[in-house]
């Protein structure tokens, strides 16, 4: 029964969004990226963090083609160091890279097409 749960659980994820943990994850998945890529900080008690989940999946979706997202969870041990790395002091943050290089910061909730806005500015 237990195994059924947790197999209902992996169908619902979204498998376009990289879940980043440590900063080795961090370099390989976003900073080496051959494509730009949305990094989004996070925390799961976060009301502003867990309303824009949904939002991410849809980008997710709509650019796997073209560009990556990714999430960090800033409470899991490692990610801490990569949070203050990049001065972020309110989730949700999402940090914007190509070719290695940080290109823009969106900080809060963002729509959709904001977000994807942002992506293909950076094509």
């Amino acid at each position: 029964m237990i195994s059924k749960v947790i197999e209902k659980e992996r169908n619902k994820m979204n498998t376009n969004i990289v879940h980043i943990n440590g900063v080795d994850e961090f370099e390989t998945v976003a900073l080496n990226s051959d494509r730009p890529i949305a990094v989004d900080f996070w925390a799961e008690w976060c009301g502003p963090c867990k309303a824009l989940g949904p939002t991410l999946e849809a980008v997710a979706d709509e650019v796997s083609d073209r560009a990556s997202i990714a999430k960090v969870n800033v409470d899991e041990p490692g990610n801490s160091e990569l949070a203050a790395r990049y001065g972020i002091s309110s989730i949700p943050t999402i940090l914007y890279f190509k070719e290695g290089e940080l290109k823009d910061t969106s900080v809060g909730l963002l729509p959709k097409d904001a977000i994807v806005d942002r992506l293909n500015s950076l094509n």
